[in-house]
């Protein structure tokens, strides 16, 4: 039917043209990892016959890659507005932020500064990413903890701006109040 090709070619050539544009807008809001990811599981495909299929990849549990399923959803909730006593995103504050990061990976932390400070082991060589690193920002010792991400960067719930987000280890004022380093991965 020639009336009906038309429509049809029309209608594809619009879905073609939504799909190229949201495809547009998702690669340019991708953010750039700052430390390398684990590489994806390899596509499975059928077993020839006679050979068994091969295993699921296990998903991360411990370690390494566990730090970095860790920090991607630290990294997932960038913007959420900080709230004293926030614990979700609706808003969090700083350890309500890291307790919720961790819980949500299936490893419940503890919910105060002071108790997430003994928690662990400490770190005294390099700081890897899923490990918590605290500061003196209102009271001597720890009072303020955030989330490695790898290389000079970590993520936290600052009440100063009122958001999560990344910042530097090294900026001046980290760097003069860092404590130390947990790991509890």
């Amino acid at each position: 039917m020639p009336g009906r090709s038309r429509p049809s070619l029309a209608l594809l050539a619009g879905l073609t043209a939504v799909s190229a544009a949201l495809a547009g807008c998702a690669s340019t809001g991708a953010t750039p990892a700052p430390f390398p990811r684990p590489a994806p599981p390899a596509a499975s495909s059928p077993a020839a016959p006679g050979v068994p299929a091969a295993a699921p990849v296990p998903v991360a549990t411990s370690g390494r890659d566990m730090g970095y399923v860790v920090t991607g959803t630290a990294l997932a909730l960038r913007g959420v507005p900080y709230r004293n006593g926030g614990h979700d995103p609706s808003g969090f504050d700083c350890s309500g932020f890291v307790s919720y990061v961790f819980g949500q990976n299936g490893l419940p932390l503890p919910r105060t500064v002071s108790e997430l400070y003994r928690t662990g082991r400490q770190v005294n060589g390099a700081i890897e990413p899923g490990d918590l690193v605290f500061f003196s920002t209102v009271a001597p010792g720890a009072s303020h903890v955030g989330i490695a991400i790898g290389g000079d960067e970590f993520v936290h719930a600052p009440s100063s701006t009122g958001e999560v987000r990344v910042e530097r280890l090294g900026a001046t004022y980290w760097s003069t109040r860092f404590v130390g380093a947990r790991r509890v991965l």
